[in-house]
This record gives C-alpha cells, sequence and structure tokens, in this order.
C-alpha cells in the first residue's frame, strides 16, 4: 500500500501524491521556450519533489541532467577547477545511469585538456566543453541542479553562473550551442540574493543569474488539488470521506503548504484511526504544534535572527498592526522567502494559521518566561 510521505522526494507507486499537473505545464511552457529560471521556495514545499516529476515528464523529449548540490563539501568550492572537476563528474555520473547508449562520456570526462589551461580559464574550458556535448546530440539538454543555497554565497559558484549567462546570451544570438532551458531550486532566489562574499566587502547585489526569469508559479496546493490525493486515499482505504470538505478544511489550517498538507494526512492515516473528519484535523495541527520538528525549528530560527522580522511579526500578532505588502523592505522579503508570510488584499499576513498559532506560542511563551524572571528578581531585591 502506498503512504502519505513528509520526509524527502515522494515516489508515484510508493506515495500519495497530489496531482500538481497544472503547475508542471505552466513550467513546461518556460521550458518549451528556452528560459532559465531558479524555483524558490521556503524549505519543505516540495522542490525537489517537483524536479523529479518534471524529469519525468520530459526525460524522453529532451536529455535532462539532475544534479544537487547536497552534500558537497567546501573542497568543492576551493577553486575554479576543483568546481568544474566536480560537475563534469556530476554529469558524466547521471549520464552514465540514464543516457549511457545515447553517447560516451569518455571524451567529456578527459581531464587531460586541463593540462593546457590555466586555472583561471576552468570556466572558459567547462564552457566548450558544455557546447560540444550539446552538438553531439539531436535532443536537447536541460539542466536541473537542486539545493544550489548550498553554494549561493560563493564567488566560484557566481562564476558557474555567469558562464552559463554568457552562453545564454550568446545562444540568443545563434552564436553558440548550450543547454535549452537550466532550473535552479532553492530557498533564494539567486537573481536577487544579498551576498557578503568576503568579511571586508560590503554586501552587493549579485547579477550572474539576470538573464533567469521570474518564477511566479504558484505551489502550493489548493483544495481541489489536495481532493486529488485524497481521492486516492479513499480508492484504497474506503473511509466514507467527504472528500471536498476534507480538503477545504486542511487547507483552511495550511493555506496549501505541502509540507504541512501532507503532515495532516499521514497524522490522520498513522494516528486519527484514518477518521478524515474535522477533528481529526485539528488534532493534527495540534500535535504539530506541540511537538514541533524540523520545519517549526526553521520556522523559530528565521523569526528570531532575520533583523526587523521579529519586529513585524509582533505587532501583527499582538498589536493588529497592518503591514503594506512592500518586498523592498529587506525583513519583509525575507519573510516571503522564508515562508513566514503572504499576501492578502495587498496586505502582509502570516502565511497560514498552522504558522500563526506556532509563533504565538512561542513569543507568549518567551514574555511570560521574561515577566516570571522579573518578577522573581524584583522579589529578591525587596528581600535585600
Amino acid at each position: 500500500m502506498k503512504e502519505f510521505n513528509t520526509t524527502g522526494v515522494c515516489v508515484p507507486g510508493k506515495h500519495y501524491m497530489v496531482d500538481i499537473s497544472d503547475k508542471l505545464e505552466q513550467m513546461i511552457v518556460l521550458i518549451e521556450k528556452g528560459k532559465y529560471f531558479t524555483m524558490n521556495r521556503s524549505r519543505q514545499y516540495g522542490k525537489t519533489t517537483t524536479l523529479a516529476s518534471l524529469y519525468r515528464r520530459l526525460k524522453e523529449k529532451y536529455i535532462v541532467l539532475r544534479l544537487s548540490f547536497e552534500g558537497l563539501g567546501e573542497e568543492a568550492f576551493a577553486d575554479s577547477r576543483s568546481f568544474v572537476e566536480m560537475f563534469i563528474d556530476a554529469v558524466a555520473d547521471f549520464w552514465n545511469l540514464v543516457y549511457e547508449d545515447e553517447i560516451p562520456m569518455k571524451a567529456w570526462t578527459d581531464r587531460s585538456v586541463f593540462l593546457e589551461f590555466p586555472q583561471k580559464d576552468s570556466f572558459d574550458l567547462l564552457g566548450k566543453k558544455i557546447t560540444k556535448l550539446c552538438q553531439q546530440t539531436d535532443r536537447e539538454i536541460l539542466l536541473f541542479v537542486d539545493e544550489v543555497d548550498k553554494s549561493s554565497d560563493n564567488q566560484i559558484f557566481l562564476n558557474f553562473l555567469g558562464m552559463l549567462r554568457n552562453k545564454y546570451l550568446r545562444r540568443e544570438e545563434g552564436l553558440d550551442d548550450t543547454f535549452k532551458s537550466v532550473i535552479l531550486a532553492g530557498v533564494y532566489d539567486v537573481k536577487n540574493l544579498k551576498l557578503m562574499l568576503r568579511p571586508e566587502e560590503e554586501k552587493k547585489y549579485n547579477s550572474p543569474w539576470n538573464v533567469a526569469v521570474d518564477f511566479n508559479i504558484d505551489m502550493s496546493f489548493l483544495p481541489e488539488e489536495i481532493a486529488t490525493m485524497l481521492q486516492e486515499y479513499e480508492s484504497d482505504y474506503h473511509t466514507g470521506m467527504e472528500i471536498m470538505e476534507v480538503s477545504r478544511e486542511i487547507y483552511k489550517y495550511t493555506s496549501g503548504y505541502p509540507y504541512l498538507v501532507s503532515y495532516i494526512c499521514q497524522w490522520i492515516d498513522t494516528k486519527g484511526e484514518r477518521e478524515f473528519q474535522t477533528d481529526k484535523i485539528r488534532k493534527a495541527v495540534n500535535y504539530l504544534i506541540r511537538e514541533g520538528g524540523t520545519l517549526v525549528d526553521d520556522l523559530i530560527k528565521n523569526y528570531e535572527n532575520v533583523q526587523g522580522l521579529q519586529n513585524i511579526v509582533d505587532q501583527m500578532l499582538f498589536c493588529g498592526q497592518e503591514f503594506a505588502c512592500v518586498k523592498t523592505n529587506p525583513a519583509i522579503s525575507l519573510g516571503f522567502t522564508f515562508g513566514i508570510f503572504k499576501e492578502k488584499d495587498t496586505m502582509l499576513a502570516i502565511s497560514n494559521l498552522i504558522f500563526e498559532d506556532i509563533l504565538i506560542n512561542h513569543v507568549s511563551s518567551k514574555k511570560q518566561q521574561e515577566e516570571c524572571m522579573l518578577s522573581a528578581y524584583q522579589k529578591d531585591k525587596d528581600f535585600v
């Protein structure tokens, strides 16, 4: 039997999954047009699963290279040559796994040519290798890179983006062959990320990814989309649930945040006696708020650490203060990046009721602790 999944990539045949065909079609339109973009959404928002779904849809028409920077050590970004060699090996490993009969990769992985080039020219050499690779096959090549946040503050990574940008621009003029489309996946939009490359430098906006189009596709799950997953579950277990009613109730608490949707369904399936009803949904929500987890830890960490974000959240939750949705405000912009905020009628709002309850409980607990400490201090002072 399938199960609901809240860890890692979701796999058809193993997991109950929301039908995201409409979202995939919007992305495929961008790919067909040869666009480059960053799929930037907060943690556990289904980015890796979406890339996997795109790969399954496109792997017959295109050569799709799926790479990830997850787990790469600092040595991969020590210098240009180290990065280029890592990239060449990663492409070769994936190619040989999936497309080994398409083109032999011996020429791609040959390192002897590096002896003729100084290290500073490593990205020029990689660019030439990419051109030859694209010219050797009748199928266009797509490049998907997951977990790019692992290196997005690194100058070597920016040089890599600069190389891809230059090849893209030359391709548009008919002067080069390169990847048809490049998708980077991560929390941050590297096109707009503010970087400090060295301690003595001022923060600056990077520019190597300014050829990328904005990624405006809504990746949250609408009630009708949640219903597609519940319908599959209902076909297996025949619980008698009112599918649309349950979908709307789950959406009410989650606003379609993919991890939260899957968590509630998983909790009811494993701890809630498979009773998809309003009271069990609320129990699942309360359990998550009480017990926390990686996503909750991230939420609190970002609330505590992002300068200015605490003040905005506190005023919204405890003072009823309204804020215009001004994303040029760095604190507000990062609040969106981390999935804390959403836009509602041009105004700022907490992204979902679960996050709202978690933040209220967290702040209230801190204030209660501070009041107790102050009271204890005052008693000691009066005693003296």
